[in-house]
Order: C-alpha cells, then structure tokens, then sequence
C-alpha cells in the first residue's frame, strides 16, 4: 500500500514544479531524518508551500536514497540530476558536509484548490498517518 507524504517547498520550488521545470525533489540531510527510506515509487505527495496552502498533490515516480554521501557522491548527484532538481549552486555548497539524501522523480503533478493546514513547528516532509494527515486523506480535490 502507498504512502502519503506532505511535502513542505520554498518558492521558487513549488512554482517550478507545477509549471514542470522542476521534475526531482531533493532533500539532503546531515543525520538520518524519519522519512528516510520511508518514501518509495507509487507514494502520494501533498505539495505545500512555506508559510502557505497545500497546492497540488503528485506521485512519486522512482526514489533514490543515499547513506554516507561524500562531497565527490554529492557533486555527481548534481552533475547527473540538477537540470530536473533546479538548485542553485549555493545551495549545493551549503549541502556538500550532509551524509544522508534521497530523490524523489516526481509525475502526475495536478494543482488542487488550495487547502490551509493547521501544521506548527519546522518539518520539512511529513510522513502522514490516518488521524494524523491534517485532514488531507480526505481532501484531495483537483481542479
């Protein structure tokens, strides 16, 4: 059974994926967070902006993790990947001590009516669970 994951983005990300310019989401850590291997192919994704609504909903096509990254292993994942993952190099650079990574090729990216949650602290990509999902299990309306 998929997973479903809310998936917190800065602008210009978000933006870039629904205007499908941005085609990988990438999150790289130094110490291994919770979602860590907990995202794969098939899994549902709630797309929501910084500060702002979720936006869209997508699907995750294919996953990639990464343990024990290298600066060399994270310049490659640039060199291969970053024309679908849209990073600016300074934030490679800020990324090149973090140990743990994955990717996430993204697909049937669909804008939804924007919906606000009431979601407090500083996750970045939230693993969700039913009574735990902001309500959006139940929400996923498309335009």
């Amino acid at each position: 059974m998929a997973n479903s994951h809310l998936v917190i983005l800065k602008e210009p990300y978000l933006s870039m994926i629904l205007k499908d310019r941005k085609r990988i989401e990438l999150r790289l850590h130094k110490t291994r967070r919770p979602v860590f291997g907990c995202v794969w192919a098939g899994d549902k994704l709630f797309l929501k902006a910084s500060s702002g609504p979720v936006r869209a909903t997508a699907t995750a096509r294919v996953v990639k993790n990464y343990e024990n990254l290298t600066p060399k292993q994270i310049l490659e994942i640039k060199r291969l990947y970053n024309h679908d993952i849209a990073g600016p190099d300074e934030y490679w650079r800020d990324k090149m001590d973090c140990k743990f990574g994955f990717l996430v090729w993204l697909k049937d990216v669909k804008p939804i009516k924007p919906v606000r949650i009431d979601m407090k602290g500083r996750r970045v990509w939230v693993v969700l669970k039913r009574g735990k999902d902001f309500g959006l299990l139940k929400k996923n309306r498309p335009r």
